[in-house]
């Protein structure tokens, strides 16, 4: 994934280059070559390279690794002290960080490189001269909620402080709130540091409840510490909103980025199709809560003056069978609000907004579907369970046409001998400007990925299977473009090919070996499958199956997973991940693992398979 390279580029317009994505698809992906570049590494000169960390870094980590290469030959040395060496030369040491500047110097032979580590505290800081932290005050951009809901301000500032607040004509005391704890990024799950720890200053905390519509105002904070008072204003409006005069959205984006909170820290739910409508009860700077509960953001909506909250009631329901998938069509009144939760041999789908007058369902024999039920879970909620007849699903897609719901759940692929029949999706990791982690010598990711790709493509074809590229030269390709790629095409697998880092923190010379990284259960599987079949086949490390929320495993057309095969910055594995004969039995192990695997599932009415 490359965690340590910070050069992820932004410019999804990709210089307005045209990218040859794969085989003919309606015109929209070209024709691979199909010569395979096996890359080994190439000493350029000899000397002291340093590939991580910069020159000059600021990081909050306890320990910084640094990653690099020399000549076998001689001593490398980290001020003074003699590091530990691959027989290629590679290097990968950490070294504590105490706060503040951390000064190193590496030699070898008469050169030298001299490196500044800033290492920054992980718990928030007061500013020279403030009693508190100002980024911690809350709200810190506009708000507006219901009447009667509770409306919180908050703050960190040193113990013993006293805090009160001015907002709406009251004043509100902030009091002292039992120990808090500060949570690590979701990246510290990967190095096994993600525990939280104690803040150190103290978050004061106070609430009032809006009855009448109206804006409360700005709040003030008032802060007395050691007798000193402090005033500061708070930042936006607090409104209270009239329930009578609530504004209905539509999205109107292909997949609105529905969320559980306001800010793309929050988690994501299920996207909603373009069309749905839903009345805003919240708001937060750019932010607008739905009335089902969810966060999305205003641009990817339009307000529709005068229509009235939207709430649907359905009737009948009805299935009917396509080439390769089974689609069924949900009438409704308004396109309203969906919940999609994949389960064992069940897909739930949920209508939010909607009230059942059910009494007729049409799902005929299917070669997919067992059996639909439904129930009015709540007195605006009707879920529909879809029990299956496998355990693995390839996929679905959800949209509206006018104000009825079609989901398309896919059939599993026709495939004959070993994977005659199958299509599947390869996503060589970055390229161009986007270099991805790099090894000890410098050597990036991006090529590595590309070259893998290629064999692997060679080994699926020798076994029938249709292989895809989303690039096979070195262009940018963005994330969004390759999503769109995966989304269009609908393989039966997508895999997006990586060699992984660590974050600031890690062990960069003891950590190695085969990630597999999944977001929606249909993947799941497949991601736990590959991982154990490479590592015994191989005899490879494990590093572990992660489920992650990456625009690469997040589409649902198809079970796709990300593929981290190693670590680059790990000295030992990086030359194994170099080693053009070990790169070959990489992708033929992998092309097998993927036939194996599908060989091995339980066969349902729409899978044809041939002995083996």
């Amino acid at each position: 994934m490359g965690y340590f390279v910070v050069i992820r580029v932004r410019n999804h317009e990709n210089g307005g280059k045209v990218v040859n994505l794969g085989r003919n698809l309606g015109g929209c992906l070209g024709v691979m070559a199909s010569s395979v570049v096996v890359v080994s590494p190439v000493w350029a000169e000899s000397q002291l390279f340093l590939a991580y960390p910069p020159r000059q870094h600021q990081t909050s980590a306890s320990q910084i690794f640094f990653i690099g290469s020399a000549p076998p030959e001689g001593t490398v040395t980290i001020n003074g002290q003699g590091v530990e060496r691959s027989p290629g030369g590679h290097f990968a040491p950490s070294f504590p960080l105490r706060l503040g500047e951390n000064q190193f110097t590496l030699r070898y032979g008469n050169q030298s490189i001299g490196v500044t580590i800033t290492r920054v505290s992980s718990q928030p800081v007061l500013s020279p001269g403030s009693p508190w932290v100002p980024e911690s005050l809350r709200p810190n951009q506009e708000m507006a909620r219901l009447p009667g809901e509770r409306v919180c301000l908050e703050v960190l500032a040193q113990p013993n402080s006293t805090v009160g607040a001015r907002l709406g004509g009251e004043r509100l005391v902030l009091t002292p709130q039992p120990v808090q704890k500060a949570l690590p990024p979701n990246a510290a799950a990967l190095v096994a540091q993600n525990e939280p720890t104690p803040l150190v200053l103290t978050q004061y905390q106070g609430c009032l409840e809006g009855d009448r519509p109206g804006s409360l105002g700005v709040p003030v904070f008032e802060i007395t510490t050691n007798g000193t008072p402090t005033v500061q204003e708070g930042a936006g409006t607090i409104r209270i909103l009239d329930p009578e005069q609530l504004q209905v959205v539509e999205v109107i984006v292909p997949q609105g980025v529905a969320r559980t909170g306001p800010g793309t820290d929050y988690s994501r739910l299920t996207p909603l199709p373009q069309g749905t409508r839903a009345e805003v009860t919240g708001q937060e700077g750019e932010w607008l809560r739905l009335d089902y509960g969810a966060w999305i953001r205003g641009s990817e909506t339009r307000v529709l003056p005068g229509a009235m909250p939207p709430q649907s009631r359905i009737r009948s329901v009805r299935s009917r069978p396509l080439a390769g998938a089974t689609e069924i069509r949900f009438p409704l009144q308004v396109p309203v609000p969906v919940s999609v939760q994949q389960g064992d041999r069940t897909f739930t789908l949920t209508l939010h907004n909607t009230i059942a007058q059910t009494d007729t369902i049409a799902v005929d024999h299917d070669p997919l579907i067992q059996r639909l039920d439904w129930q009015q879970i709540t007195p605006n909620q009707v879920a529909y369970t879809f029990h299956l007849k496998t355990d693995q699903q390839w996929g679905y897609d959800l949209r509206y046409e006018g104000s009825t719901l079609i989901l398309s759940l896919r059939h599993p692929p026709q495939v004959g001998e070993q994977l005659q029949g199958m299509r599947i999706l390869l996503d060589p990791g970055h390229g161009g400007e986007e270099l991805g982690a790099r090894g000890p010598n410098g050597y990036p990711e991006k090529s590595v990925n590309l070259t893998l790709s290629l064999l692997l493509r060679e080994a699926l074809e020798r076994r029938g299977a249709t292989v895809y590229l989303t690039r096979d030269q070195d262009v940018f390709l963005g994330l969004a473009e390759r999503v769109t790629i995966i989304n269009q095409l609908k393989p039966d697998l997508a895999l997006s090919v990586h060699y992984n880092a660590l974050p600031d923190g890690g062990d960069a010379l003891n950590t190695a070996g085969v990630g597999m990284f999944w977001y929606h259960p249909q993947a799941h599987d497949l991601s736990v499958f590959l991982h154990d079949y490479l590592v015994e086949k191989l005899d490879r490390p494990s590093y572990g199956v992660f489920w992650n929320n990456l625009a690469l495993t997040r589409p649902h057309t198809a079970p796709s997973i990300l593929l981290e095969l190693g670590f680059m910055i790990n000295p030992t594995e990086f030359e194994w991940i170099m080693d053009s004969r070990e790169q070959r039995r990489l992708a033929d192990t992998l092309a097998e693992g993927i036939m194996t695997w599908f060989h091995s599932l339980p066969l349902g009415e729409g899978t044809n398979t041939s002995p083996q």
